[in-house]
């Protein structure tokens, strides 16, 4: 049987990153991203409603002095279970 980790693309590293998620609909929801790879990451929601599965947000991650990318990144929720949600990076094309 393959775990889900096993069939993983892309390295995960444990990190602690402030991560701001946008969209319209909602405003801006605050977590930190528990690991995070070249596919996306895993983000941890609290005092929040996590986003239904499928929506696109934008999404700047911040370390204590500034953010990490200055422009924010589209990512999809794919999955989330209770307050951790996982994010997949969607390519610029899209």
């Amino acid at each position: 049987m393959i775990t889900v980790d096993e069939r993983r693309q892309f390295e995960r590293k444990p990190t602690s990153i402030r991560v701001e998620m946008t969209h319209p609909a909602f405003g801006t929801i605050i977590g930190f991203a528990r690991d995070i790879s070249d596919g996306g990451a895993s983000v941890l929601i609290e005092n929040y409603q996590v986003p239904p599965v499928g929506t696109i947000v934008e999404v700047r991650f911040k370390k204590m002095v500034g953010p990490i990318n200055a422009e924010p990144v589209k990512m999809q929720i794919v999955h989330h279970h209770r307050n951790t949600a996982g994010l997949m990076f969607i390519p610029d094309n899209l």
